[in-house]
């Protein structure tokens, strides 16, 4: 089967965080069991030659033009454009990582038009909003691929509500939950020496960075020793981080190196006592399920799409917003009996509930499903 993976943006700086790596692990496990799965994104950010591969996964990257002032909503590329009725066509099956974008709409639209079968998947970003783009991208496109969709991808009951706003009366008829998958990890080796306190997303004020960098002082106020990471591409946040760690007086305290590569997550990873998530209605996030395949003991917000699993699990922590939780949960994990067990339960946890090989099952179905209509 021939599988067509859209996504916004792919660039070295992982800007546009979870969705890309959603759709990487996705085309990589259809690979691994013999499908042709390939990539379709704007790209952003290399030099030359420019590359036709991620991750092993085929791609095709087209050179991203910003039209507008609007973020990743601005940016899309002619040539991108001109070739999506090609693209299309040439798939049996077209996956589109939906977002209200020029991008993801217009290869949707692309797919309705040339008849081929349409999945749409859209990570919680396609949700009621009284912005006027938002309500016009609605009325010209986004509803019309949503109820052209052969099948809707939701991850929760919250998102499938949201869905079913957008659209309107009737609700959507062949929306299914796919939960978001993770690749089997070894494990990490055993935490020793100072512990290390890990923070890897984007920089962007719902993921409310800062109550990291706040939570701090009473980690360290316990544990002197202690060192915190604080990694991912800016998204607005970074310069309210570094002023922070500057205020407080910790500068040596903290690392903050930018946007890792996917090799650099996992060596963090792998070096850290505890992964923290202050983020607040986070719908389901890829950085805490790599941080539960290898073993990390998770922090998580009680909004965050994965609070119940990792709570009911032991996986870690699940806490109110702001740094007083945060802080009281990073010290109860700290304890080695405590670490020792969460990390056991966090293996676990993503082993029987996100593994990749059920996600495909059910990915694969859909597919089907969607070919046969």
């Amino acid at each position: 089967m021939r599988v067509l993976h859209a996504v916004t943006l792919h660039s070295p700086s992982h800007a546009f965080g979870g969705p890309v790596r959603v759709a990487l692990n996705l085309a990589k496990g259809l690979r691994a069991r013999g499908h042709e799965a390939r990539l379709l994104a704007l790209g952003e950010g290399f030099g030359e030659p420019w590359p036709d591969s991620v991750e092993g996964v085929p791609a095709r990257l087209f050179p991203a033009r910003r039209f507008l002032p609007l973020g990743f909503s601005g940016m899309t590329s002619p040539a991108l454009l001109a070739s999506a009725g090609r693209l299309v066509r040439e798939a049996d099956v077209v996956h589109v990582h939906l977002a209200r974008d020029l991008v993801t709409l217009p290869v949707a639209l692309a797919a309705l038009r040339a008849g081929r079968p349409l999945v749409l998947q859209t990570h919680g970003m396609v949700d009621p909003s009284e912005k006027l783009l938002a309500k016009v991208l609605d009325a010209v496109a986004v509803r019309r691929v949503l109820r052209g969709a052969d099948s809707v991808l939701y991850l929760t009951p919250h998102e499938r509500e949201g869905l079913d706003a957008v659209v309107g009366a009737p609700p959507l008829g062949r929306a299914v939950r796919l939960v978001n998958g993770t690749p089997a990890q070894e494990e990490r080796p055993a935490p020793g020496g100072p512990p290390r306190i890990l923070y890897s997303a984007r920089l962007q004020a719902r993921k409310r960075p800062v109550d990291f960098v706040d939570a701090a002082p009473a980690v360290l106020a316990v544990r002197p020793d202690a060192h915190f990471v604080v990694a991912g591409p800016d998204e607005g946040e970074l310069a309210a981080v570094r002023a922070r760690i500057t205020a407080l007086g910790l500068s040596d305290r903290f690392t903050v190196p930018g946007a890792l590569s996917a090799e650099g997550v996992q060596e963090e990873l792998r070096r850290a006592h505890v992964y923290v998530l202050p983020s607040v209605d986070e719908p389901f996030p890829m950085s805490v399920l790599e941080a539960l395949a290898v073993g990390v003991p998770v922090v998580v917000t009680r909004s965050n799409g994965l609070a119940r699993d990792v709570g009911a699990a032991g996986a870690g922590r699940v806490v109110d917003p702001g740094a007083a939780g945060v802080s009281a949960a990073v010290l109860s994990l700290l304890d080695p009996a405590v670490n020792s067990a969460a990390s056991g339960a966090a293996r676990k946890l993503a082993s029987e509930s996100f593994s990749m090989d059920a996600v495909l099952d059910t990915l694969l179905s859909v597919y089907a499903d969607a070919a046969r209509r």
